[in-house]
């Protein structure tokens, strides 16, 4: 079973989609003791799961709290959350790191081909300075991959980046600045900068650092100051294996192995129809090795073309 599941690639069509996750759902189900016990303690029985819609999503606060690497033989890496003072982080056992690179390669193409046509330029100053971060891990791959010698981590060396996109700017190349939040708020403030052929993607909160913005108001200040018509966004998590990206409006689309549905804010075990908010719950069918359903602690609203926006956060969330 596990071997096909390894194909999550593959699936084209909402309908495999569908058939993909209920496989995923009764094997994990077996091998996930954590999630089986979940299951068992609401009370669902495999037997009854026969749609989509029929799927229980495990609390993403279960990653703060246990071990839910399916395989008993030591992980090739333990990702860390990142905190702020006084909070628990989640760690995820990666049980095989292939898979992770399989699709985070595999989502970056779907949204935007391959990574060698750009010069990757990460601006992730709070991630840098803890390890095993799944955000570094994925952007470190990618700056290798991208073969352009441009391509780096840069923190609080501003000289030095505004230099290197100067130098970009004379040359055809495409360049993607990844920046969180609150670092690309930063050189927003202290530089005016006219940029072309060039994606601004910023992924994350401001992490303790800033008070949170709405999207929409961050968006426009980093629009205004950066001299671009759009702001491009990622979304992952450390719980996550797979990514989902907006090209402008805040608006997020998922690769076809990745599916985001909102569950009532009054029944957690409800869903919710398009264009209505409630909270996240994903489905990750690269996730395989831990548990692929997921109840997160954002707010959002999916949209009737299949893009879903993220509004916030629970009150009192971690």
């Amino acid at each position: 079973m596990r071997k096909k599941l390894l194909n999550f690639d593959k699936i084209n069509t909402e309908k495999d989609f569908e058939t993909r996750a209920l496989d995923l759902f009764n094997y994990q189900y077996q091998q996930n003791s954590i999630y089986r016990l979940y299951c068992d303690l609401i009370n669902v029985n495999p037997n009854d799961i026969k749609f989509l819609k029929d799927i229980p999503f495990l609390p993403i606060q279960f990653f703060k709290t246990h071990n839910l690497n399916i395989s008993s033989s030591k992980p090739d890496i333990v990702f860390v959350s990142s905190k702020t003072t006084g909070e628990t982080p989640s760690n995820h056992p990666i049980h095989d790191i292939k898979i992770y690179i399989k699709s985070f390669e595999k989502s970056f193409e779907y949204f935007y081909g391959n990574i060698e046509n750009f010069v990757l330029l990460a601006l992730l100053p709070s991630y840098l300075e803890r390890v095993n971060s799944s955000l570094v891990y994925m952007a470190n791959h990618m700056i290798n991959k991208s073969k352009h010698p441009e391509s780096g981590f840069y923190l609080d060396n501003w000289d030095s980046l505004r230099n290197t996109i100067e130098q970009l700017q004379l040359t055809n190349k495409k360049v993607i600045l990844l920046g969180v939040s609150f670092a690309l708020l930063k050189g927003a403030e202290n530089y005016n900068w006219k940029f072309k052929n060039i994606i601004i993607m910023e992924t994350g909160g401001m992490k303790g650092m800033r008070m949170e913005m709405i999207r929409s108001d961050l968006h426009n200040q980093l629009k205004k100051a950066y001299g671009v018509s759009e702001i491009h966004s990622e979304y992952g998590m450390t719980e996550l294996l797979t990514q989902a990206y907006s090209k402008k409006d805040g608006l997020f689309r998922c690769p076809p192995w990745m599916k985001v549905l909102i569950r009532s804010l009054e029944d957690p075990f409800e869903l919710v129809k398009d264009e209505k908010t409630g909270a996240i719950n994903i489905i990750d069918l690269a996730n395989i090795d831990s548990c692929a359903f997921i109840a997160t602690q954002d707010l959002g609203k999916r949209c009737k073309d299949n893009h879903f926006e993220v509004l916030g956060r629970f009150d009192n969330a971690e």
